[in-house]
């Protein structure tokens, strides 16, 4: 596993990724539903329970910001310790498929939470709480995960240059 530091700098604001930088816009989004709601229960006894479909969809985008961040700067999870007593040719050969297991992973999802997404359009699905459109939630699913494999496969090609 790569122990360094991430290959940019961190105190330059020019060198966040997209992922970092959408990745604290959707926290902040988070905190601030989050906030509000507490202060609407605290002075004024009400609750804005339905604002939850919000949170737990900015929840799943953050999960593939997160994710695409990671593999960004080689930082995902992974068990390596096998891989590292591997001679080299089976250790690249473990990385690659790796890689392909990950990107077709990701690909499925973007697949069926395409088919998911235009289902719920398709029969004008609403949400239990809000009533909005369910796809609203779910179009970024497919969205996030086509961009993790773009993302993948940019990181490995710019990895082997």
């Amino acid at each position: 596993m790569n122990i360094e530091s991430p290959p940019h700098d961190a105190e330059s604001p020019a060198s966040y990724t997209i992922e970092q930088i959408l990745s604290g816009t959707v926290m902040g989004l988070i905190v601030l539903i989050t906030f509000g709601n507490v202060l609407a229960r605290y002075f004024t006894s009400q609750s804005f329970a339905a604002t939850e479909e919000f949170s737990i969809a900015l929840l799943i985008v953050l999960s593939f910001l997160g994710s695409s961040a990671a593999f960004a700067f080689d930082r995902h999870i992974r068990v390596d310790f096998f891989v590292r007593k591997l001679p080299p040719g089976l250790r690249a050969f473990a990385d690659w498929l790796s890689f392909a297991v990950t990107a077709s992973l990701f690909a499925f999802i973007a697949f069926y939470a395409g088919k998911l997404t235009w289902d719920q359009y398709r029969f004008e699905e609403t949400s239990p709480a809000l009533g909005v459109p369910q796809w609203w939630y779910t179009v970024w699913m497919p969205v996030l995960a086509a961009a993790l494999v773009l993302r993948l496969v940019l990181t490995r090609v710019r990895g082997r240059a």
